[in-house]
Parts: C-alpha cells; sequence; structure tokens
C-alpha cells in the first residue's frame, strides 16, 4: 500500500507495478471525494499517448499551421522527436528571439512540487534566454487585479482568510453570494489532505448560524447548512449588493465609526447609492427589477445582516463574468458597512466553497519547489487574452493602468494545462493555434491541446513518478512514491527537458548534474535547513514516513485582524493603507468599465436584458462535480455521470416542458458562438430560466464545423470577452443559450479515442 497526493485528495492504492489494483481514500481524510475512483481507469485508457507523436503537415513541410487540429500524426522515436524540437526551438530562438516563444503552460497539471510540469518548463525556457509569460488565472484573474487596489494583495486574501473553525464557533449568519459549494471545496491546488466542507458547515448550524446562499443553484451549499436559497438573476448580484448597501445608510445601520477609521472614500459611493450622482436610489424596489427578488426581502436580509455577526463571502465564480470586479468589490464594501472585518465569525471572505484551501490556518512556511531561474523577457500577457495576442500581433491592449501590445508568437510550448478547456469561444482559439509556426505540448493524454500541437511528448502521470507535495495552505507534507511503471513510453517532464537541454547546450544549468532523486534530496535538505529552528527530519526519515505535518502558528486567524487592532501599525497593502471604498488609482485609469467605486453594470448576455429575446437562458457553466476541471475525463466516476454519453445539462421543469424536452433527451444548446450537445436532467433545483452546463467535457469539434462540440464543452458557448480593461479577467461563467431537441443521429463521438495517426 502506497499513499498518493492529488488535487482532489489522497488516497491509498495497491499496485501490480503496471497498474492500481485497489484506491481507498486516505484514512486521515473525514469527508473523502469519489473523484480518487477515476486515476485507476484512466491510466492505461486509449487516449493516454503511448510514444512520441508529430503532425503529418508538420513533418513533411516543415514548421506552419496548415491542418493543424485535422491532421493526422505520425509516431516517431524520442530521438527523433527530441532531434527534431531542438532544431525547431534553436531556429525561433535564434530567428525571431526569445520573445517570440509562449511558455503557456497555465493549468493545474499533476499535483507534486518538484515534477509541477510549468515549474519544469519555465525553468527549462529561462535557461534558453526566456520567454513571454502570462499573469493571473482564468479561475481569479479579476480578484488577483482588483483586491489589491481594494484590500490587499490575493494570496494575503486567501492565506489569511478567518479559519474555518473559527467560523464555526463564532458566525451568526453567513452571506455566501455563489454559494458555498462542496464540490469546488473538494479540490485545491497541489493537493487536499483533509477534507471538511461539510464538517464545519454542520457544526456552525448546530450552533445556531444561519446560512443565506445566493445562487441560481440550491445545489451550490451542502445540505449540512440547511441554507436559505434566494436566487437572483445571474449577473445581478451587483445590483442587490447595492440595494443592502442602501438600507444599511437609510436606516442607520452602518457603522460609521469603523467606515471613518479603516476605509477611504466611502462619501463618493454612498452618494451614488443615494442616487446624488445619477438620480436613482439603489433601493430594494430598484435592485427587484433587476434581480427578480422581492424588495421587502432585500430590505430584511440588510438588517439581519446588521443585527448578527455575519460573514459576507464572495465566491470565485461571481468574478468570472463580464464586469465581474463590481460584486466582488461589492462584498469587501458591505462588509465594511456592517463594521466586522477582523472580527472573529464576521467581515469579508473570498472563496469559502471554491476550493479546499480557503479558511485553512496559514503554515508557517511552504515545501520546498524547483526553481525556475529568472526570465529575459519582460513581455507577458493576461492569461485569459490568449487568443487575441496570437490573433492580434503588434496590436495594442490596456491592462491595470498599462499600455501594452501584443508580442508576434512563432512557437508554443505547453507542458500542463489544457487551454481548450479553460479559454472561450473554443472556434476562435482554434483559429489562434492555427497562426504560430509550432505548438509543443507534453501531456500523459491526448487532450484536445495535444490534438491540436504539431509535436506531442507523452508524459507521466504523479502515480508514475517520485515526487513529494502538498496542497495550497494545506499542512500536511507527503512524501509521493511512485506506485506504477510509466504507460508505454511515456516520460517525465524533466526527463523530457534535460535531454532538449543537453541537443541545446543548457544542459548543465537545466540539470545542475543531478538526478530526480538528487533533485529531491538537495531540495528537501536545502528547505530543512533554511528552517533549522523548526522540528524537521533528515530527508531519509521523511522518505520512508507517509507525511509530515508543516507548523500552523495560529489555528484561530481572523482576516484583518492586526489591521483592526492598529491600522497605524498594520496597514493593508492598498495605496492608502486602509480599505478603498474609492479607489483613486483606479478612477485615473479612466476606464468606464471600472470606474473608482464599484457600481451596477448591466452584463451584454442577461435575462434582464435584449439578447433574451433571441436566447431566453442563462447559460451558467460552473466546474464539474464528478472531475477537476476536464482531467481525467475520460475515468469511471466521470462517466458516469454522463448522460447518452454527453455531459449533463440541467434545466428547471418548466423550461424543460416548454420545449418538449424530456428526462434524459440529448439536446442542442446554442448561443451567438456556437452549439454542442448534451444529455439532459429535468431539475426543479435551479432557478427558472437557467441551463447549467458543468465545464470539463473534452471539446469533440465537429470536423467540418469547430463551431460545434459533440460532446458537451460549454466553451464553444461561452464569450471571449474581457471583465474589464482593469483586470482583462476570463468571463466563462455566464452566457446566453437556447436548448432543442437533438434531432436526427447523434454522432459518434471521438474523444474517447486517439486520433488518426498516419505512417
Amino acid at each position: 500500500m502506497t499513499t498518493h497526493l492529488t488535487h482532489w485528495g489522497a488516497f491509498e492504492a495497491d499496485s501490480d507495478g503496471d497498474r492500481l489494483t485497489a484506491v481507498r481514500p486516505w484514512r486521515d481524510d473525514p469527508e473523502p471525494m469519489r473523484l480518487i475512483e477515476n486515476v485507476a481507469s484512466a491510466q492505461h485508457h486509449p487516449t493516454r499517448v503511448d510514444q512520441p507523436y508529430v503532425r503529418r503537415g508538420w513533418l513533411e513541410d516543415g514548421p506552419g499551421a496548415a491542418r493543424r487540429g485535422n491532421d493526422p500524426f505520425v509516431p516517431v522515436s524520442w530521438e527523433k522527436a527530441l532531434d527534431l524540437l531542438a532544431g525547431e526551438l534553436g531556429r525561433v530562438y535564434r530567428e525571431h528571439g526569445a520573445e517570440a516563444v509562449y511558455g503557456g503552460s497555465y493549468g493545474w497539471a499533476s499535483a507534486g512540487r518538484f515534477h509541477h510540469a510549468q515549474s519544469q518548463l519555465h525553468r527549462f525556457l529561462n535557461c534558453l534566454g526566456g520567454y513571454v509569460h502570462h499573469v493571473n488565472s482564468y479561475s481569479l484573474g479579476v480578484s488577483q487585479v482588483l483586491l489589491p487596489h481594494v484590500i490587499g494583495e490575493l494570496g494575503w486574501v486567501m492565506q489569511a482568510a478567518t479559519s474555518k473553525s473559527v467560523l464555526a464557533e463564532h458566525a451568526e449568519l453567513v452571506v455566501a453570494f455563489g454559494g458555498l459549494s462542496p464540490k469546488n471545496a473538494a479540490v485545491s491546488p497541489g493537493g487536499v489532505s483533509r477534507h471538511n466542507v461539510r464538517g464545519w458547515i454542520g457544526a456552525a448550524r448546530a450552533r445556531g448560524c444561519r446560512f443565506v446562499s445566493v445562487t441560481p443553484l440550491r445545489d451550490d451549499s451542502p445540505a449540512e447548512a440547511q441554507a436559505e436559497w434566494l436566487a437572483p438573476r445571474p449577473g445581478s448580484d451587483s445590483a442587490l449588493m447595492l440595494a443592502l448597501a442602501q438600507v444599511l445608510d437609510a436606516e442607520g445601520l452602518a457603522d460609521t465609526g469603523f467606515l471613518d477609521k479603516y476605509t477611504v472614500g466611502y462619501d463618493r459611493f454612498i452618494e451614488y447609492v443615494r442616487g446624488t450622482t445619477d438620480g436613482i436610489v439603489k433601493s430594494p424596489e430598484w435592485a427587484a427589477t433587476i434581480t427578480g427578488l422581492a424588495a421587502e426581502r432585500i430590505r430584511t436580509l440588510a438588517r439581519e445582516m446588521a443585527a448578527a455577526r455575519t460573514m459576507v463571502t464572495v465566491s470565485w465564480s461571481l468574478q468570472r463574468a463580464q464586469y465581474g470586479e463590481q460584486p466582488l468589490w461589492l462584498g469587501v464594501v458591505l462588509a465594511a458597512m456592517l463594521g466586522q472585518i477582523g472580527l472573529p465569525g464576521g467581515g469579508f471572505g473570498h472563496g469559502y466553497g471554491s476550493a479546499a484551501s480557503l479558511g485553512e490556518p496559514a503554515r508557517l512556511f511552504s515545501p520546498p519547489r524547483l526553481p525556475q531561474g529568472l526570465n529575459g523577457v519582460d513581455k507577458f500577457i493576461p492569461v485569459a487574452r490568449i487568443a487575441d495576442m496570437l490573433l492580434n500581433p503588434g496590436q495594442p491592449f490596456e491592462y491595470n493602468g498599462q499600455h501594452l501590445v501584443y508580442p508576434d508568437i512563432k512557437l508554443v510550448y505547453w507542458a500542463g494545462g489544457n487551454p481548450f478547456h479553460h479559454h472561450q469561444d473554443l472556434a476562435r482559439l482554434r483559429a489562434a493555434f492555427a497562426r504560430p509556426d509550432t505548438v509543443v505540448v507534453h501531456d500523459p493524454f491526448w487532450s484536445a491541446t495535444a490534438r491540436h500541437a504539431d509535436i506531442v511528448l507523452p508524459s507521466t502521470m504523479s502515480i508514475e513518478r517520485d515526487d513529494f507535495g502538498a496542497g495550497e495552505n494545506d499542512r500536511v507534507f507527503f512524501a509521493m512514491k511512485a506506485i506504477t511503471r510509466p504507460h508505454g513510453q511515456a516520460r517525465d517532464d524533466y526527463a523530457i527537458l534535460g535531454d532538449l537541454a543537453d541537443r541545446l547546450g543548457i544542459g548543465k544549468d537545466f540539470t545542475e548534474g543531478r538526478t530526480v532523486d538528487e533533485w529531491l534530496r538537495h531540495l528537501y535538505e536545502e528547505w530543512r535547513l533554511h528552517h533549522s529552528g523548526h522540528d524537521l527530519p533528515d530527508f531519509d526519515t521523511f522518505w520512508a514516513s507517509e507525511h509530515i505535518e508543516l507548523p500552523v502558528p495560529d489555528p484561530d486567524q481572523v482576516l484583518g485582524a492586526e489591521f483592526r487592532a492598529d491600522p497605524d501599525q498594520h496597514p493593508l497593502t492598498t495605496p492608502s493603507g486602509k480599505i478603498e471604498i474609492f479607489s483613486q488609482t483606479i478612477d485615473s485609469f479612466g476606464y468606464a468599465e471600472c470606474p473608482g467605486h464599484p457600481v451596477w453594470l448591466e452584463p451584454e448576455e442577461w435575462l434582464g436584458g435584449p439578447a433574451a429575446a433571441e436566447f431566453p437562458l442563462q447559460l451558467v457553466a460552473n466546474q464539474p462535480r464528478t472531475k477537476l476541471h476536464s482531467q481525467l475525463d475520460v475515468g469511471t466516476h466521470s462517466q458516469s455521470a454522463k448522460v447518452a454519453g454527453r455531459e449533463p445539462v440541467r434545466l428547471h421543469p418548466e423550461d424543460a416542458a416548454a420545449r418538449g424536452l424530456r428526462d434524459g433527451d440529448v439536446v442542442r444548446i446554442v448561443s451567438r458562438r456556437g452549439s454542442c450537445l448534451a444529455g439532459l436532467i429535468v431539475d426543479d433545483g435551479l432557478r427558472q430560466g437557467i441551463a447549467q452546463l458543468s465545464t470539463g467535457a473534452w471539446y469533440d469539434p465537429d470536423p467540418a464545423n469547430p463551431a460545434f462540440c459533440r460532446h458537451g464543452n460549454p466553451n464553444v458557448l461561452t464569450p471571449d470577452r474581457p471583465s474589464s480593461r482593469l483586470a482583462q479577467g476570463c468571463t466563462g461563467q455566464l452566457s446566453l443559450v437556447d436548448v432543442e431537441r437533438y434531432e436526427g443521429v447523434v454522432p459518434e463521438l471521438a474523444v474517447n479515442r486517439p486520433p488518426a495517426t498516419a505512417l
């Protein structure tokens, strides 16, 4: 039996050397997740990449994008693949420079710190002179830009978040904008040791804490919460929050003492709320026409929030939409108006229920990791602008007050992650991927990104290699020994890049002469020496053990407690050192879609707008329940949720009946950008007017129409539109669609088998 760590939990496994013969949840996990069932069933699935491949057109005609995504692949030896790739890297760096290489590699890849795919690739490219990089993430692109202006760096907001144990003991009311999704709280970058979302919520509820879940989906909070479900129109949360602020102000419930001492700009904001600046009072009656909620319930909720120790938490989903800056900023403002930031059980949170790490008390230090070196290129893009970059080389764009220019990319190198999962408007992304000379991908599976590459190199899964790892803000640090041999000819990214580095004359720079085992020992012992004041075992003892526990200095941490106690000695990292309800910095950028204080802005695609006449359903493209993003979609647990082999879409019974649809039907979902097939589930657990289709189905485009996915990937439907010029964040959460029964013969899926090959 060997213990292993994944992004969705630790598990114990038995192996015959080639495959896992038994997989069980880690015995110390109080709320284990079934996602581990995908690991064993996916390891030797036909979609594993078994050896290196080169796209036939690239192999025969040289660099160029003709037929990329439709061409068959030619199996080649490792020697030939690495020789070809080394030659192409040399050509691009020599003829175009490092600014022509995009080291994408955005995504979760596999757990484990040394074999972290992005770190490996970025270290390699830095040894060559650098690469164009990305900033921010698809999950938190708005938060990473906005929060430093308003309350503090995102890392602080998340790592110093009030502990779940403190909420369980002290919170009297939790108002969760976007809910407290148990499926999202099942995962965390790098791993989860002990799941506890149901435990802390159940304990809080048993003590008398009330939960209000503000979301179009009833199951966005666990049963233990016994939550009151408020379901406003998606995209209207900022109107609801403004109305809550209006009641707090009008009824004298705002904590003016807190606002005066700890914030700046409240006077500018509240004039907008009162209607002084635009003639519109942001009252519950005003918000009722936008949200669809009863005005009186909005009014009483504001009073309840003021009368209780209240945690205002905003899920990551709300900022993954057009104008996503507004509800996130308003969450901070509401918490400030209540005056409870820095108090146990009250204040502001961002992401309880969005990831397992939120509310875990911060560990004293993080586990060791592979150094990436220095990037010699300073050009970058916000990560969600990759299609814009590839389609518009040399064109200007704005980001967070900066005026930038898209680089001209000749080579894309990806190891870890799958942009055809994360990105929106996949037909447009496919056109963008046709622009570079060469696309290189390391992947264990024939993902959509691998199928749109020129050179595909098979990489190992984490169960096939030695590593160590711990989840983000997780105190348990695991020794991750290889459980099986690699599938086919798969190699570790380190081995692949090490051989490439030797061919390019940078071998010593990249490997420093160390094997994997020597790197693990070196990184660990260097880390242990750096933290010599703590009782950390030597490497051999650690490696022989299952795990060690990292120290946690304050298990009862409260976000902003030091700031509240003494704002002069412990100022925030904002420009003023205080909470910025009005940001002079943001205001100076002159962005109409993100002014100096939060406002209500009507989205282009929502149920209250004119576009709903043509597309009368609001698509909610949330995270899946049976997998992490698109990882291991071919696994048994993920496949068990499919309907007719397609990703399931949920409709309210009245919406299904109005379209003559029945449970189990294969349906076609259509938007302005494309369409996809899905299997219908009729469910009253979502607001009427909603179509809920989770992300994660492997993109399976019709060969004649890349805007039509036969498998159910919602990102053929969603817009590739930035949140605003401030953050340039992803807006993949919401779009307008319609749903109809699919007539005719249901097309066969191609993603469950390897692509065509040619010898």
